[in-house]
C-alpha cells in the first residue's frame, strides 16, 4: 500500500478529506431594505418567504438565521420603515408651535414621501394591512397607526387647553379627520395620484381645521 505522504512525494494529489464550503456572506443591512421595499411594495401577506430570499439574494437558512421567520422579518421591518421613512408626521407634531401648523406641515410632507421617486407609494404601515389574515401583525399595525391618532389628538387637547383653540374643539374627532385624510393620502399615492394632487387635497383639508384665537399662530 502506497502511503499519503509516499503519494504526494510523487506528485500524485491526495483527498484530505471534504472541507465544508462557507455559506456566502451578506450584507444585513442591504438585505433588510430590499425586504422593506418587497413589504411596502405588496403587503405583508402577499410577500412570501420565497419573494423575500429572491429579493434580498440570500437563501432561506440565511434569513431565517439573521431575521427570524417571516413575522419577525417584518416587524423588524417596520421599525426601520418608522425611522427612516415614516417619522416625518410625529416629528411635525414634535417641532411645530400649535396643532395645526403641525398637521398642516405632516399633510405637505405626506404629499412629498408618498409619492417620493424610486421607491413605492404611500405609506407601508397602512398598505401592509391590506388583505392581512395574520391578527397579529394586522393588530401590530393597528396599534401603530391608532397611536399616531392619539398623538396628533393629545396635541389638539394641549391647544384646547392653551386657548389656542376653541373650548369646544372636538380633539378626537378632529384627530381621526386628520388620520383619515392621512390613510386616504397614501391609498391615492398608491392608485397614481400626483404631489401636486395630494398637495391640494391637504389645502381643502385644513380649510376644514377650526378657527384659530388670534395669539395661536
Amino acid at each position: 500500500m502506497v502511503s499519503s505522504e509516499q503519494s504526494e512525494q510523487a506528485g500524485v494529489p491526495v483527498r484530505k478529506g471534504r472541507t465544508r464550503g462557507r455559506p456566502r456572506s451578506f450584507d444585513r443591512a442591504t438585505a433588510l431594505e430590499r425586504a422593506l421595499m418587497a413589504f411596502w411594495e405588496h403587503g405583508y401577506e402577499a410577500t412570501s418567504v420565497s419573494d423575500l430570499t429572491r429579493v434580498m439574494d440570500i437563501g432561506a437558512p440565511s434569513l431565517y438565521a439573521a431575521f427570524g421567520d417571516k413575522r419577525s422579518l417584518f416587524e423588524e421591518v417596520v421599525q426601520e420603515y418608522g425611522a427612516r421613512y415614516g417619522s416625518f408626521g410625529m416629528r411635525a407634531l414634535a417641532e411645530e408651535s400649535t396643532a395645526r401648523a403641525g398637521a398642516e406641515r405632516m399633510l405637505r410632507e405626506a404629499a412629498v414621501e408618498y409619492t417620493a421617486p424610486g421607491r413605492p407609494h404611500g405609506c407601508l404601515v397602512i398598505h401592509a394591512a391590506a388583505n392581512c389574515s395574520t391578527a397579529e401583525v394586522e393588530e401590530d399595525l393597528r396599534r401603530r397607526r391608532n397611536a399616531n391618532i392619539a398623538a396628533i389628538e393629545s396635541r389638539i387637547d394641549a391647544d384646547v387647553d392653551a386657548g389656542v383653540l376653541p373650548p369646544d374643539t372636538d380633539a378626537a374627532a378632529l384627530a381621526r379627520y386628520v388620520g383619515a385624510m392621512i390613510q386616504g393620502m397614501s391609498q391615492q399615492a398608491r392608485d397614481g395620484a400626483s404631489r401636486e394632487e395630494l398637495e391640494a387635497l391637504a389645502e381643502i383639508a385644513l380649510a376644514a381645521w377650526p378657527r384659530v384665537r388670534a395669539n395661536g399662530g
